[in-house]
């Protein structure tokens, strides 16, 4: 039972984002686990009024458990910074970063990771006619949980007709085929250690790993760990800790691979790195750490006791 000189954690959750209904998942689920660890929590749905909420709460520790734009790409971050509240997940750069897919692939490129060919251009062009041999994805170059993905098939009769609320830029990058898989890293703070990788997950579905897929319950099949030969489950795990660093993240980071097996190593390409990780009851990361012994009452206590205003 907790005490009133337990530390008192505010779980920020909702939010204005694409990614609203994930968020609120996520942060009932860590609620729940956080007062399983013993910490005081309340609960908060932020919005513009968010200051003043936590103000009124005067919490010790700020878990972050917002999705998609403002509360993961450095906004929040940055007013948690000017509050000198200490705080969950990645700082402002390196959540800005992970947040802007184009500077993502610059950052690891400059780390010597491998990604796929892609380029920003205009909505309207991509519209108007194929700005890149088929087959393609056209996503937004900063939104998540796959949030306004097309897949542009080799057969396709003509480019994709956007949805109206799509940026007016958007990201264009060549098909990576093959596998899905994915590996959780708890980066380098608590204690000094440095930053460790957890495990592979095989993410098995039908057709594209999309927003239904992602968070729907049977929506896909995750297999961990990951049936594949060492040698690619190990570069995961090199890639992915590389990948964490090279952004400058803190707390958890999530990083997504496509793995064509037909080309052994070569064919093993990174995707995107998620500094704040979904940890709704189909979640990647919770899973993860469970395999690895890490309950998620523990899990959720590590991330608290890492939490910073400091970098």
């Amino acid at each position: 039972m907790s005490s009133k000189t337990d530390p008192l954690v505010a779980v920020l959750k909702g939010g204005p984002s694409a990614e609203r209904d994930v968020s609120l998942s996520s942060g009932r689920e860590c609620a729940v686990a956080l007062r399983a660890a013993g910490f005081r929590v309340t609960e908060i749905d932020a919005g513009a009024d968010l200051p003043a909420q936590l103000a009124a709460t005067a919490p010790d520790v700020v878990f972050n458990a917002l999705h998609g734009r403002w509360g993961e790409d450095g906004c929040v971050q940055g007013l948690l910074e000017w509050l000198r509240l200490p705080y969950t997940h990645s700082g402002v750069l390196a959540s800005a970063l992970a947040m802007d897919k184009t500077r993502t692939k610059a950052a690891y490129a400059a780390a010597g990771l491998p990604v796929v060919e892609s380029g920003i251009f205009d909505a309207e062009a991509v519209r108007a006619g194929h700005v890149m041999d088929p087959p393609y994805v056209v996503k937004p170059n900063n939104e998540g949980s796959s949030v306004g993905v097309y897949l542009v098939h080799e057969a396709a009769n003509g480019p994709p007709q956007l949805a109206p609320e799509m940026p007016d830029r958007v990201m264009v990058e060549r098909f990576a085929p093959g596998r899905e898989m994915t590996t959780t890293v708890l980066g380098a703070g608590v204690g000094g250690a440095a930053s460790r990788a957890l495990t592979v997950t095989d993410i098995l579905m039908d057709g594209w790993y999309d927003y239904e897929a992602k968070y729907a319950p049977g929506g896909s099949r995750h297999v961990l760990p990951a049936d594949v030969p060492p040698q690619i489950f190990d570069a995961c795990l090199d890639y992915a800790v590389r990948a964490h660093e090279a952004l400058g993240c803190r707390g958890v980071s999530r990083t997504d691979f496509r793995w064509d097996e037909s080309r052994g190593l070569d064919g093993l390409i990174l995707l995107e790195t998620n500094t704040q990780p979904g940890m709704t009851p189909t979640s990647l990361v919770p899973e993860q750490a469970a395999h690895c012994g890490i309950d998620f009452p523990t899990l959720v206590r590590w991330m608290v006791e890492d939490a910073s205003c400091d970098r």
